[in-house]
């Protein structure tokens, strides 16, 4: 099918891409021959890269066996053997898992599982969800009440309870040094204040994503963050959720980001690397006391008909092998460093570039219009567009979103998958240090000044 045909899809615009032809490790190819770089591993999903032949091998053997088993009607060996190896990868105490398609059925699910934990222990005020913002966390009218993004929640307000949000632990805007507890605690102790604000007993979680993901670019919480915030929702009886629908899978050198702190929560979700783009997937993950507390009062009162689908679940499972027998959380730890490092060097030489941030392979870069003050380019010059669209021209898939609450500010990450060399990453470098030099020729000739 060409571009000049007429499509009957549609998702968020009107914009065009070539037709994908083939995808192989971390290159794709489109129907003209051209091929890409997978910078962003998709949409921080395809972790252990494209096409990995054990993983089709497994699909295929369960494809000969079944497709579908409803979960009503039959339990099946790969839903309850990824379920047993995702538990053992979870936090001790976290050894109950609820199989979902994707992150936002997986956000929805957990926030529905504390729901009915709090109705069943007798806690029924409890329904606030506290969020922070900028974050997003989904895109059902569940998990977009919680989502602080407002290009994406404002038409949807008038139908959804708002939920309380406090501030990101932007520290690099704020100019706190992030190394320095004091200034985690800085951002953790606005979570107390809004629960006390709000009346600790009408508190019912607080969801959190151990690294930032689309909507801070990878943002690492300060010294002290995470422990801090454990701390206050043990304190007040709140359920801690982590959100590692982006940040879960390896990409970050630990197969939860949260392992970073040694901080576990009451409640995890995640999707995307899960099953790395094979099949849709993702799971919530539980404390066992809360799942009990939940089936004794009658039963969890949520469900989709594709839990735990044999196939997609045969496809998870041959992913956590390939992440295991490949050591690919070592790899996004050792790869990510040198890709971080290069992007420093990147910020040493482009004024333009304001800050370098995250772990692992969950890596971004924020543009600015000034790097003393963090001043964002102008909005209406859509840089996080511009540059995007620049170095998909060169061949490199990077992944882009509004710093600043969604209407101004720039940032990009980059995310390769979990396979990547040396020289991939030189490859990347190659390809934004080029990609770089052409937007700000192009925003020159628009007129603006940066540095």
């Amino acid at each position: 099918m060409s571009q000049s045909q007429t499509s009957h899809l549609f998702y968020q615009s009107r914009q065009r891409r070539p037709v994908l032809d083939r995808a192989e490790g971390v290159y794709m190819w489109d129907k003209d021959g051209k091929r890409y770089l997978d910078g962003s591993s998709g949409a921080m999903v395809c972790n252990i890269g494209h096409s990995n032949a054990r993983v089709l091998e497994a699909m295929k053997v369960q494809m000969d066996k079944s497709t579908f088993g409803y979960r009503l009607h039959f339990e099946t060996e790969p839903a309850e053997n990824l379920a047993a190896r995702t538990a053992g990868l979870a936090p001790e105490g976290l050894d109950k898992v609820f199989f979902v398609s994707g992150g936002s059925e997986a956000v929805e699910s957990a926030i529905k599982l504390a729901r009915q934990n709090a109705v069943a222990i007798g806690e029924a005020q409890r329904t606030k969800v506290i969020s922070r913002e900028p974050s997003y966390h989904g895109c059902t009218l569940g998990a977009l009440a919680l989502t602080g993004y407002a290009p994406l929640t404002a038409p949807f307000d008038p139908m959804m309870r708002p939920m309380p949000k406090i501030p990101a632990p932007r520290a690099y805007l704020d100019g706190l040094d992030p190394n320095d507890d004091a200034t985690g605690h800085h951002y953790a102790d606005m979570l107390e204040e809004k629960i006390l604000a709000e009346g600790p007993e009408t508190i019912l979680a607080f969801i959190v994503e151990p690294v930032g993901g689309a909507s801070t670019g990878a943002l690492v919480p300060p010294a002290g963050y995470m422990q801090r915030i454990r701390e206050i929702c043990t304190r007040y009886g709140v359920l801690l959720i982590h959100d590692e629908v982006m940040s879960g899978g390896g990409r970050t050198g630990k197969f939860f980001a949260g392992e970073h702190w040694d901080v576990d929560p009451d409640i995890l979700v995640i999707s995307k690397g899960f099953a790395a783009g094979y099949a849709p997937l993702g799971a919530m993950v539980a404390r066992t006391d809360i799942v009990t507390n939940v089936l004794d009062a009658g039963g969890f009162l949520h469900g989709f008909t594709y839990a735990g689908n044999p196939l997609a679940c045969a496809a998870g499972l041959a992913v956590l092998e390939e992440i295991e027998r490949e050591d690919l959380c070592r790899n996004a730890a050792e790869i990510g460093t040198l890709l971080q490092d290069e992007l420093e060097k990147l910020m040493e030489r482009y004024a333009i570039i304001g800050d370098v941030r995250g772990k692992g392979l969950l890596l971004a870069f924020e543009l600015v219009e000034d790097k003393a003050t963090q001043r964002p380019l102008p909005a209406e010059l859509n840089v996080y567009n511009q540059l995007v669209d620049i170095a998909y021209e060169n061949g490199l898939i990077i992944y882009s979103r509004r710093t600043r609450g969604g209407y101004s500010g720039d940032h990009f990450i980059v995310a390769p998958p979990m396979i990547s060399t040396p020289d991939h990453i030189a490859e990347i470098v190659e390809g934004l240090d080029l990609s770089l030099r052409q937007l700000l020729d192009r925003i020159s000739r628009q007129g603006a000044r940066v540095g």
